[in-house]
């Protein structure tokens, strides 16, 4: 496998920071479900980061697909 370029790290590192602020508003969900005071913003809430997280997972999802593409059109080194 490659080195990540430096914008592929930030990417990664974005997805997974995001994925424990969506795992944290579920569970704010799922807290205020369970006390019966359930608010149209909490249901929000946990949609908000789901958004970052299907744009960054599609971006990391392709990922590999552009680097093999990228390789196979390469000039063959010569030496």
């Amino acid at each position: 496998m490659s080195a990540a370029t430096p914008w592929t790290r930030r990417v990664r590192v974005l997805h997974r920071w995001i994925s424990l602020a969506f795992m944290l508003a579920v569970i704010a969900n799922l807290v205020a479900l369970g006390m019966g005071s359930q608010a149209s913003w909490v249901g929000v809430l946990a949609l908000l980061p789901l958004l970052v997280l299907m744009g960054t997972g599609a971006v990391l999802f392709v990922l590999p697909y552009v680097a093999t593409r990228r390789s196979a059109r390469a000039p063959a080194d010569p030496t």
